[in-house]
């Protein structure tokens, strides 16, 4: 039986191998998503992003419970940050799960974000579709949570949970960087501790002051993930903002919008793949850089050129 035919018949180990072939780019990768996709689309995608330290994985451990007790297969994608030399993940998905009932319908993939500046790894997104696939109905996308820069998660997931904690400073200047924009619902974690009233405060004087506002009101949940306080409160506001986006067709036009982005993404991947093999190669690079870097040329005019030699050659 191929490996493929395995997945079908719901082997988790035939999974787990999928996901590998996925996230390594191995051959024949594309080829496999693309029958993957055509069982594609019924899992919702909930995104947990924010700065390090903040919570996100108990957050989750607890939220994993209350989809399981509403009758949810769960999966949970951990991007954690990688070996500098194996690219692997470091911190482990069971070391900080360990409440999690694997036996009751929880699967659990860690993976590195392999220098990913935003926070997911490349592959995130088609490691979901394999989970989507499989028949798990929610997936969990948890950020390696690098701070303020984590913006592609949008592209991966239909609601993103952004969670901050009091330490974290003020929540104006903490949202800056554009965390504001993708936040469907904000956890303010850890919200025994000095200032968290402050941040819920904070947060919600930031939300006034949002230009281009939804239909959407942001809820800020103060939640205690060491205590399981108020996490039912975070589970309630997820689920009622997949109710508004499917009721009000967002959730199709946000999906769509990311498949548009993925389209994108595949042609620019072919078009770059075809230049640097039919004009480009690293001797050529190399005497370009050069020339560049003496003041003979720049960056500009010499993709130009390459680009009409490119399109002479079709």
């Amino acid at each position: 039986m191929s490996l493929y035919s395995q997945f079908l018949e719901g082997s988790e180990v035939a999974l787990s191998k999928i996901i590998s072939h996925i996230e390594n780019r191995s051959a024949g990768y594309q080829e496999l998503l693309s029958k993957l996709y055509r069982n594609n689309g019924k899992a919702f995608r909930i995104g947990m992003t924010g700065p390090p330290g903040a919570g996100k994985s108990s957050l989750v451990n607890h939220l994993a419970g209350l989809f399981l007790a509403d009758g949810r297969r769960v999966a949970i994608v951990c991007v954690d940050p990688s070996s500098p030399f194996t690219g692997g993940a470091l911190l482990g998905d069971r070391l900080r799960m360990q409440d999690i009932p694997l036996d009751k319908g929880v699967f659990i993939r860690s993976m590195g974000s392999r220098g990913s500046s935003g926070g997911l790894a490349a592959a995130t997104s088609n490691v979901a579709v394999a989970l989507d696939a499989f028949g798990f109905d929610t997936v969990i996308i948890e950020t390696v949570g690098v701070g303020q820069m984590e913006l592609d998660i949008i592209d991966a997931c239909d609601t993103v949970v952004v969670t901050l904690v009091p330490e974290s400073g003020d929540a104006i200047q903490a949202l800056k960087a554009g965390l504001m924009e993708i936040a469907d619902v904000f956890a303010v974690n850890k919200a025994d501790r000095v200032g968290a009233d402050r941040m819920v405060y904070d947060l919600q004087m930031a939300l006034e002051m949002k230009t281009g506002k939804s239909d959407w009101e942001v809820p800020i949940v103060a939640t205690q993930a060491v205590n399981n306080q108020n996490i039912d409160q975070l589970y309630t506001d997820i689920t009622a903002h997949r109710k508004y986006l499917e009721q009000t067709g967002n959730l199709t036009r946000k999906r769509g919008d990311q498949i548009r982005k993925k389209v994108e993404q595949v042609i620019l991947r072919s078009l770059l793949n075809d230049i640097n093999g039919s004009v480009l190669d690293d001797q050529a690079l190399g005497e370009i850089v050069q020339r560049i870097l003496s003041g003979q040329d720049d960056p500009y005019s010499v993709g130009r050129e390459l680009y009409r030699r490119f399109k002479k050659m079709d």
